[in-house]
């Protein structure tokens, strides 16, 4: 992030899939956190409150520096989510907004779920943290939280949603190119290894 406040290095999107862990926001309430057992919990600077990473779950991780005319963090929020409801999309899935509610949800109005989850943080115009879309984690592992203050039952994953397996790396394909198209950025792809 400093080196992309610096100008030293150009907009720049991670993703991973983190080992299991339990993230505390900025707006996290301790008793949202049921019983975290062996998964490490840790307080980090987005906003927001728990969530649970791990694997089957594509964390984002935008380093941009919003432009001109794109300095507005609701405008940015609301440009994630539409980068996730058009990767789902491309997959088969419809996905929607729910006003007032940050995250990408599915499903019939009267039992929506939830399907990622969105925490930010902007320092002197660069972003940090990101956006959590849940491919095929294991959805039982949400029983250990709240998870942004709802009950776990509220998660769903593109695979339960489908009912069928999904291609991880298509997922990330996908959702690469949707975050160059809304946001308007190119970069070249790097590989690290774990």
């Amino acid at each position: 992030m400093a080196a992309r406040q610096a100008g030293t290095v150009d907009d720049t999107l991670i993703l991973v899939e983190h080992p299991e862990v339990i993230t505390l926001g900025r707006s996290a309430k301790s008793a949202n956190v049921l019983h975290a057992g062996d998964i490490p919990v840790v307080a980090i600077e987005r906003g927001g409150d728990v969530t649970l990473h791990g694997p089957g779950q594509i964390v984002a991780y935008p380093i941009f520096l919003l432009r001109e005319g794109e300095r507005d963090l609701h405008r940015y929020l609301r440009g994630l989510e539409e980068v996730i409801i058009r990767t789902v999309a491309e997959l088969g899935l419809v996905a929607v907004r729910v006003p007032g509610r940050t995250g990408v949800w599915t499903g019939p109005p009267e039992a929506k779920r939830k399907l990622a989850s969105i925490g930010v943080a902007v320092r002197k115009w660069v972003t940090m943290h990101g956006l959590a879309l849940n491919v095929s984690i294991d959805l039982a592992r949400f029983a250990t939280i709240n998870p942004c203050g709802f009950p776990s039952g509220v998660m769903t994953s593109i695979k339960r949603e489908l009912g069928r397996p999904v291609d991880l790396a298509r997922v990330k394909q996908v959702l690469c190119r949707q975050i160059a198209d809304v946001f308007e950025r190119r970069w070249r792809e790097t590989v690290d290894s774990p």
